[in-house]
């Protein structure tokens, strides 16, 4: 889009940021790694669901994108993106109609994913209808017990089911690992194993004359693990990562140890409607834009309560400043020192940049982000992704 000329002072409260220079930098790093690990990346767009941001992706590397819900492919097709992954298993009239709207776009690759074969049987008979052959993958649980099938003799024989079935491709299998210790260390054995469990039912896939070559592993958590793995020539059957989060990055991933906390894109940007109390502000955001992901999990670990209270965010600069008392419409920034310099009060008017806990709630609430340099909004992006289905192709 054209570049605003206006002041980030002049952008209507609350809304989304995203630092345009650190997007631009994670953007790069991603693309980095999976170039020295000699592997393609297909970054996820579930955490902005912006075509734009998805084109700054694919002009600096990536392959392709992929989303999450089969619905969130057609702004991205809309946009000119021609290769896209529906990266959950999908099922239903409603779905269906949504693929084939998609197969209506002239130069798209749409590649599906089951776990199923209800869902694949339906896509088959679709596909068949029109006359038309639809790449499908083999979603593979490696441990984050949501979607897939069991790795090893389970994966074998689905593939071959797949395999028999008419109007379909397959082309081999897909693991997105999640959970694991939050550490490097633990990052590193959560990487280790979802890829030798992916190779290893590759492998077996492969000896049975099946011939998918796709093996495609990746998170945002392990991104740096499984590039250090395949840069170090093990598991060279994987061919394709996709780590989506880390793009944007988030106060969840600065505690689960995966970015440093510079690496957050995203900020809500809101105002301080009210200074009577002394002891906290308000400001004129809370859950409808922040969410309510208080990171719950992560309770053990030191400094996550101050006064019995979870954070929402971090607020940028101003490590006095807990923000932990929220509402739908506002929330309570509360001073952390005892005693408060007179330069360090806010003022009603003054402006706070927060990184959000969950950065992909936050986006989602939102028609656009602002991409800011230097205190200038360079850009609008669209969220176009947050309306669904409502596209037409």
């Amino acid at each position: 889009m054209e570049k605003q000329k206006i002041p980030v002072s002049a952008i209507e409260t609350p809304a989304v940021i995203v630092y345009m220079d650190v997007l631009e930098s994670n953007i790069a790093e991603m693309s980095r790694l999976a170039r020295e690990a000699g592997v393609r990346l297909r970054p996820h767009t579930k955490i902005h669901e912006c075509p734009d941001i998805a084109k700054l992706q694919i002009a600096a590397g990536a392959c392709g994108i992929e989303v999450g819900a089969i619905e969130r492919a057609l702004c991205m097709a809309e946009a000119g993106i021609d290769d896209i992954l529906i990266a959950h298993p999908f099922y239903g009239d409603h779905k269906l109609a949504i693929l084939r709207r998609l197969l209506d776009k002239r130069g798209l690759k749409v590649t599906v994913m089951a776990d199923m074969m209800e869902q694949a049987e339906a896509i088959s008979r679709l596909a068949t209808s029109l006359g038309r052959t639809i790449p499908i993958l083999l979603k593979v649980n490696t441990g984050g017990d949501r979607f897939g099938v069991r790795p090893g003799e389970p994966s074998l024989h689905m593939a071959k089911q797949l395999c028999r079935l008419k109007g379909v491709a397959f082309e081999g299998i897909y693991v997105h690992e999640s959970g694991g210790e939050p550490t490097p260390e633990g990052m590193e054995r959560l990487a280790f194993d979802s890829a030798a469990m992916a190779v290893e039912t590759a492998g077996l896939l492969a000896r049975e004359g099946i011939a998918g070559v796709h093996v495609s592993v990746g998170a945002s958590p392990t991104l740096r693990a499984t590039c250090a793995l395949l840069k170090g020539k093990q598991f060279p059957e994987i061919t394709e990562i996709h780590p989506g989060h880390c793009v944007i990055s988030d106060m969840w991933h600065v505690r689960a140890l995966v970015n440093p906390r510079e690496a957050c894109a995203a900020a809500v940007l809101c105002t301080v409607m009210s200074a009577a109390d002394p002891r906290h502000t308000v400001i004129d955001a809370g859950y409808k834009i922040f969410g309510a992901d208080s990171l719950i999990q992560h309770r053990d670990t030191p400094g996550f309560f101050w006064q019995g209270k979870p954070s929402f965010g971090s607020v940028q600069g101003r490590e006095d400043l807990w923000p932990g008392r929220i509402s739908a419409e506002t929330a309570c920034v509360q001073y952390m020192e005892r005693e408060i310099a007179p330069e360090k009060r806010l003022r009603i008017g003054d402006r706070l940049e927060i990184i959000p806990n969950n950065a992909t709630l936050s986006i989602s609430t939102q028609e656009k982000i602002y991409g800011v340099r230097h205190g200038m909004v360079e850009r609008i992006f669209v969220v176009a992704g947050r309306k669904g289905g409502t596209q037409d192709i």
